[in-house]
């Protein structure tokens, strides 16, 4: 079984080494919104694609000697992405491709893991030689166990961090026979585990939303073009920087648990895309209630529901369980016991209370189970899962059975 990963260093680059990558980063951001202008213009009548813009760059490359200082297998790598774009915009999977903008941070890959050498000096700290940039030392050595496959090197808040691929092979995992769980996503508390309770979330993002507000309106105040307005964004990607940190640690943490403990992790299948659009709505049909809208959207996002099922997709998969997705339609409104379904059940956001059968519980409790009742009902959990099912539910398995069908 092959899996591909990537580690996250710190960089430090020198004074020079920090003023060239900047210059690349320049030179792949030139490169895209000249060859994207160039397909929005001329791209239908003559067939643009990335090989005819690959022979157009080399001639660039001659009469642009800043550009020519770039290393060229990371300029190739520009117009391979833009290709990737517009095949992902004409498949329908994303939108159309955008132009780039100086202040968003630099990022580029190089692409040939043969050439990049990944070296340890002290015990957290080392070296990565990179082509024309030398060796640059980092923060955040760990023992890399395959194939340096690509490096990517970006630039956040204005710290600099390569991400190192490398692939490497591992001895199929064996079928894990522990218990499945139902995993309900929600804002007071971010996951609801089927049997083990309720886990609240960091809310980074809304515990830092003061501070972030007084930090804009700071920079809205400095003169455009200032050294003062550049240090207070600067102020304000660090504590973006924050947010996102506080949020990826919190989310990995919580899937390993999720992971380790369990053979099948269930979901729902949500269109979280779809869930935070805007409710502002159009000139002649405004939205409605556009600013509670907007708070529970922004409540969502914050919770990284989306990281946390692709985070327990790929962990869960490494030591041999599964991650499975059923359908989301009425999980709050059904009754775990009697299965009856009505929008009066839902009494509150925290309280569920069956009209049918009398049962009452917190709401995110009762949802995980029904989740995970219907993996078992559609015939996608594995027998053990069934065999805790109907231990819980104190029936046979056969009874189980016969009653899903």
């Amino acid at each position: 079984m092959k899996i591909q990963k990537a580690h996250v260093v710190r960089l430090y680059p020198s004074l020079v080494q920090e003023e060239f990558l900047r210059q690349i980063g320049g030179g792949t951001r030139f490169l895209w919104n000249l060859a994207l202008e160039q397909r929005q213009t001329w791209g239908q009548r003559h067939g643009l694609n990335r090989f005819s813009q690959s022979k157009e760059l080399t001639q660039l490359r001659s009469e642009v000697d800043w550009l020519k200082a770039c290393p060229s297998q990371v300029l190739q790598q520009v117009l391979n992405d833009l290709e990737k774009a517009f095949r992902n915009f004409f498949a329908r999977r994303a939108g159309f491709p955008k132009f780039r903008k100086k202040p968003r941070g630099d990022s580029f890959r190089f692409p040939d893991g043969k050439s990049v050498l990944y070296e340890r000096l002290t015990g957290k700290g080392g070296r990565l030689k990179l082509p024309k940039l030398g060796s640059i030392r980092f923060r955040g050595w760990r023992d890399i166990p395959g194939q340096i496959r690509n490096v990517t090197v970006r630039c956040d808040a204005g710290q600099w961090f390569a991400a190192i691929q490398y692939e490497h092979e591992i001895a199929d995992p064996a079928v894990k026979v522990l218990p499945a769980a139902g995993i309900d996503r929600g804002i007071s508390a971010i996951i609801a585990v089927s049997g083990a309770g309720r886990t609240k979330g960091p809310n980074a993002y809304r515990k830092a939303l003061k501070k972030l507000r007084r930090a804009q309106r700071v920079v809205s105040r400095r003169q455009k073009g200032s050294q003062n307005r550049r240090k207070a964004v600067l102020r304000v990607a660090r504590l973006h920087q924050k947010v996102r940190r506080v949020r990826a640690d919190f989310l990995h943490k919580i899937s390993y648990g999720l992971a380790k403990n369990h053979g099948t992790l269930v979901f729902e299948a949500l269109k979280i895309r779809n869930m935070v659009r805007s409710a502002v709505g159009t000139v002649t049909e405004p939205g409605r209630h556009v600013r509670q809208k907007a708070g529970l959207n922004r409540s969502i996002l914050d919770q990284g529901w989306g990281m946390l099922r692709s985070f327990c997709g790929y962990k869960i998969a490494e030591r041999g369980g599964q991650c499975l997705d059923v359908s989301a339609r009425n999980t709050s409104r059904e009754c775990r016991v009697c299965r009856h379904v009505s929008a009066d059940n839902r009494v509150s956001q925290t309280r569920f209370f069956c009209v049918s059968c009398g049962h009452t519980e917190n709401a995110d409790d009762n949802a995980s189970v029904v989740i995970l009742k219907r993996a078992v009902d559609n015939g996608l959990l594995p027998v053990e899962a069934l065999r805790q099912h109907a231990r819980e539910a104190g029936i046979s398995v056969g009874s189980l059975l016969a009653s899903s069908q």
